[in-house]
């Protein structure tokens, strides 16, 4: 019979738990994922698209190579654009990426993230286990019980990687602090059409004439398109996301053609919510990714944000593991991980929640900046380029951050 006694347990088999067991297996910490899917699971949709260069940067830090590989399965667009009310107010012309270096930023299928990072995984000898769902964690000042449909498990700490309705986060007590947003988004992607391609660009419309006024973006990944579309309050929300709807709009906003080649629709209302603390009372669990927070996609936070909650836990974690007979020492590995990134989290909300005012124009203020900037945008090239940079938010973190986000 298999031993169900472990070191560290990584709950959740996502690219922030398999970045959370790189990072273990960088420190020469075994690491094991209970993954409550089987092997092989298909998920629908790109979901996470956008992988920053800080990002990057930290997978190559817990897996050599990994950013390098997934900056070259991705798409660095050359050319980002935005529009007012169908007139160009920005155009940037981006330098192509130096060889062997990574570049700012690479476009991509979450699936094929995951695909990378799976195969990283396989090779450092991380042990997942699957259709393993975790039912409660039970969590002491000794340790940590995992019970799950099929076993008991134990570590000495857990990392919570598993996702919005996170088992780990609930079981200890953790809570989710936030609103929940009504504005509504359509998010279709598509598949390119590799004999007669779309130019690369990364374009934003704010009130596009073709779609009634709505907002657009399109942003170009490995092998197809994102389209979000911006509704508004009075939209029948299930007709423009239904697969009859998409295909009524759609052709509005890009070539006819891709109304054939739709792989995945949506409709999203977000939640801008953050755990209230990212570890339990005993400082043996911690948070990360989808399980301590949830951002509306602008700027692309999500995913961005939980691969540094991976490595900073795991930093926590091994800074703890030193010094495990001296519980003070102990435990404050643990919070100063947790209370880094819970400023994080508070931090990329706030940016998020930003972005989202600027996309929506409902503020008053915000509204007459953007149609100043717009007017003047021609002349006035950083007004164009504040345009272009609002629906994401600020760049970077504060000060008191080890990472950009």
């Amino acid at each position: 019979m298999m031993s169900t006694e472990r070191e560290v347990l990584v709950i959740g088999a996502g690219p922030v738990g398999m970045t959370a067991a790189l990072a273990l297996h960088s420190r020469g910490i075994k690491a094991t994922i209970l993954e409550a899917e089987k092997e092989g699971r298909e998920r629908a949709g790109s979901r996470a698209i956008y992988i920053h260069k800080a990002t990057l940067q930290l997978l190559e830090e817990v897996s050599p190579g990994l950013g390098m590989e997934l900056a070259e399965i991705g798409v660095v667009w050359p050319v980002k654009r935005s529009f007012y009310r169908g007139d160009e107010v920005y155009k940037r012309v981006y330098e192509p990426p130096k060889p062997n270096t990574l570049p700012a930023f690479s476009s991509l299928h979450q699936h094929e993230i995951e695909k990378a990072m799976y195969r990283r995984c396989l090779e450092a000898g991380v042990e997942f286990v699957w259709e393993e769902p975790v039912t409660n964690v039970i969590s002491t000042e000794e340790g940590v019980t995992v019970e799950t449909e099929n076993n008991k498990w134990s570590a000495k700490y857990v990392i919570g990687a598993d996702g919005a309705r996170s088992v780990v986060r609930q079981s200890v007590g953790i809570k989710f602090e936030g609103p929940r947003k009504s504005d509504a988004f359509i998010v279709v992607d598509v598949e390119e059409d590799q004999e007669n391609p779309l130019p690369i660009e990364r374009i934003f419309h704010y009130q596009h004439p073709d779609a009634g006024g709505r907002n657009v973006m399109h942003v170009p990944f490995a092998g197809g398109w994102r389209i979000d579309l911006q509704l508004f309050d009075e939209d029948d929300r299930e007709w423009y996301g239904s697969e009859e709807g998409v295909r009524e709009w759609l052709p509005k906003v890009m070539d006819p053609k891709y109304a054939d080649r739709i792989t995945w629709i949506s409709t999203y209302t977000f939640y801008q919510v953050v755990a209230d603390r990212y570890t339990d009372d005993h400082n043996r669990v911690i948070l990360a990714g989808e399980a301590a927070h949830l951002f509306a996609p602008f700027g692309a936070r999500g995913l961005n944000s939980g691969v540094p909650d991976a490595t900073v836990a795991v930093q926590g974690i091994a800074k703890a593991l030193q010094v495990e007979s001296n519980p003070e020492e102990r435990r404050a590995a643990i919070q100063a991980a947790a209370d880094e990134r819970l400023s994080a989290g508070l931090w990329n909300r706030e940016c998020s929640n930003l972005a989202l005012e600027h996309i929506q124009g409902t503020n008053e203020e915000i509204k007459m900046k953007r149609e100043v900037a717009a007017f003047l945008a021609p002349h006035i090239p950083a007004l164009g380029k504040w345009l272009d940079e609002g629906p994401f938010g600020p760049r970077s973190g504060p000060p008191k951050l080890s990472t950009k986000y």
